[in-house]
């Protein structure tokens, strides 16, 4: 145990630490961000019976995208705790997860137009993906780090 953590109330208090006002922030943030950009992709849905059947499904995905980062938000919100590794883990694979799908769209959009801009949000899409695997890789090596400490611990009892 390290030195400034003298009992165990002090680790439980560590682990039910709040969550700090700069992190209440960011989800707060999350949550407005990915909320407004899925009510405004399903009021454009809802009101554009016409729409080719790519953009349905373009529209549906983003939907569950945004909802998907939303309920995030408001799961780390409600807990009122940190994200512990394995936390980290699971927004990180669903960045990937996401970033996959947006980069997926913009190479059919490459395929279908071909045109300046869809070469951008491509290039926008790899960059993104590639953030994303990065941070995804870090959190799932944190996380093992944890679990061999963890055993390490645990084999020394």
């Amino acid at each position: 145990m390290s030195p400034q953590l003298k009992s165990l109330q002090d680790v439980r208090e560590l682990a039910g630490a709040e969550l700090s006002l700069k992190a209440r922030m960011g989800y707060v943030a999350l949550l407005l961000v990915s909320a407004a950009m899925t009510v405004i992709i399903a009021s454009l849905w809802l009101t554009e019976p016409g729409l080719p059947v790519r953009t349905h499904l373009a529209f549906g995905a983003l939907c569950v995208i945004g909802a998907s980062w939303s309920t995030l938000a408001i799961w780390a919100l409600r807990a009122r705790r940190q994200l512990f590794a394995r936390d980290r883990v699971i927004a990180g694979g669903m960045a990937v997860t996401f970033t996959s799908v947006f980069l997926i769209g913009a190479i059919a959009a490459v395929v279908i137009a071909g045109n300046a801009a869809s070469y951008a949000v491509l290039a926008t899409g790899a960059v993104m993906l590639f953030v994303a695997m990065k941070l995804f890789a870090d959190a799932r090596r944190r996380f093992a780090a944890l679990l061999a400490r963890r055993q390490q611990l645990a084999a020394s009892r």
